[in-house]
């Protein structure tokens, strides 16, 4: 991906203010701030086709806050939620055909609680239990 056209400012050479990346043939990959070289608040990436691929928040840099990712033909992947780049709180993804496929929550990274999968139809097909980082 290249960049254009953050600032930056001249003692430092670190990115400023809003900025958009493109790929290399010149189509749009993402679209956000920096502030002091790091990211910051909303950011939009974007697939090769120009849909969206996915957005959410970033703070200091990191993803933090709820993020959401599509698929090729624009239908929602999955939704969930960072704290300092490291997953958290409540998961969905979804079957391409938009019904849930999973839902459960996240601490830390581990999979925690009842976890919920569904088959294409959003009948549900199989609860897991997590608990201390494994599956119980």
């Amino acid at each position: 991906m290249k960049t254009a056209p953050a600032k930056k400012t001249a003692s430092t050479e670190v990115k400023h203010g809003p900025t958009r990346e493109f790929f290399t043939d010149g189509k749009l990959a993402a679209e956000g701030e920096y502030s002091a070289g790091e990211k910051v608040g909303v950011w939009k990436f974007y697939l090769r086709n120009g849909r969206l691929k996915a957005t959410g928040r970033y703070a200091q840099g990191r993803m933090d806050g709820e993020w959401q990712w599509y698929r090729e033909h624009g239908q929602l992947m999955q939704t969930g939620a960072f704290t300092h780049e490291t997953r958290v709180g409540r998961w969905k993804r979804y079957h391409p055909s938009g019904a849930l496929y999973d839902e459960g929550e996240y601490a830390g990274e581990t999979k925690v609680g009842e976890w919920r999968t569904y088959d294409a139809a959003g009948q549900l097909t199989k609860i897991t239990h997590h608990g201390l980082g494994r599956a119980a």
